[in-house]
């Protein structure tokens, strides 16, 4: 009895250590992010309150918190106020399974790719139900942008995920780590096409500049989310950009060697797993900040010819070169 209750609290722990430092990097993402668009643009970005503007996420949290939730007489209000919620979770509880160093994640179970294409194929509904809850053709619009836009691209995401797994020769992503570092290189170098590929694959899976069509702002007045309103909007907010960083962890685990140091030598080795992991998913969000701050919204035509017959084809192409590769110099691991 005892043993299993200090077990359940070790694992709360172990979950509150993770979420919590989420949140507050979710809500300093905000602040990083206008901080370098407006070094970019020749701006101050966010500067009056608290130093250098520093609490400005805390009170645009707080005046979302106390804003009156609005709901529209025609939505259906179970959907409309479920949809956020499952956006945000879902964008937490795909961090169970991403290792921040050796041993040190919430569950390393052999099958955590699997679990990270079932949790991320789920994150489209939540964009779904929000348009369709709310009753409004631009939300309902943007709903299905974002589901046909999300489908074409995780097609490629999971090509790109399998020629890595080909090369680790395991589905664990702490294994996979492991074998960047018994392969002297981060599979970024061998992989680099795919990694380019990825990253923008990546930016429309989370509804990124320049692939932001669901929330295109001159045609659809924010998408599918234009009804919502207070922590509801709040929700939808955080949940993209827990989405980014949970993306960029990806992207770090599987191309970026995870919490392997760039030298294992002094001073490299001198800063713990964890600290890389985190200075790697900045890099990472630091691309999403510049796509931004630089690049022209593509036309959704684009978008989807991009998808379907450039990255898709690109993808599974690569896939059969990395398995014939892996054979033809018996490269298979064991």
């Amino acid at each position: 009895m005892i043993d299993g209750i200090l077990s359940v609290a070790w694992i709360v722990t172990q979950i509150m250590l993770v979420v919590g430092p989420l949140l507050l990097g979710v809500a300093y993402a905000t602040w990083a992010e206008r901080k370098i668009i407006g070094a970019m643009q020749l701006r101050q970005g966010p500067m009056t309150v608290g130093p250098y503007g520093l609490l400005q996420p805390i009170a645009d949290g707080a005046k979302l918190f106390l804003k009156e939730t609005v709901i529209p007489s025609g939505a259906n209000r179970g959907i409309f106020l479920l949809a956020p919620m499952i956006t945000f979770v879902l964008s937490l509880i795909a961090w169970a399974v991403i290792p921040f160093d050796y041993g040190m994640v919430i569950s390393d179970i052999n099958v955590g790719v699997l679990y990270l294409f079932a949790v991320s194929s789920l994150g489209v509904y939540g964009i779904v139900m929000a348009g369709w809850a709310s009753n409004s053709r631009y939300a309902f619009l943007g709903a299905l942008r974002s589901s046909a836009q999300m489908i074409s691209y995780e097609i490629a995401i999971g090509l790109i995920i399998i020629a890595v797994l080909i090369s680790a020769g395991s589905l664990n992503l702490t294994e996979i780590v492991l074998a960047q570092s018994g392969n002297g290189f981060w599979y970024v170098f061998p992989h680099l096409p795919m990694a380019v590929v990825f990253m923008a694959a990546i930016l429309a899976e989370t509804n990124r500049h320049p692939f932001d069509l669901p929330e295109d702002e001159a045609s659809l007045v924010t998408g599918y989310n234009v009804e919502y309103s207070s922590m509801a909007f709040a929700l939808f907010f955080l949940g993209e950009y827990a989405n980014m960083i949970l993306m960029s962890g990806i992207f770090a685990t599987l191309f970026l060697g995870g919490w392997l140091a760039p030298f294992e030598m002094a001073p490299f080795t001198w800063l713990p797993g964890p600290v890389w992991f985190i200075l790697k998913i900045c890099l990472v969000l630091f691309v999403f900040f510049w796509a931004r701050a630089t690049l022209p919204r593509y036309r959704y035509d684009q978008l989807m010819r991009l998808g379907w017959k450039v990255f898709l084809p690109f993808s599974l192409l690569w896939v059969v070169l990395t398995s014939g590769f892996m054979v033809a110099f018996d490269l298979l691991p064991a």
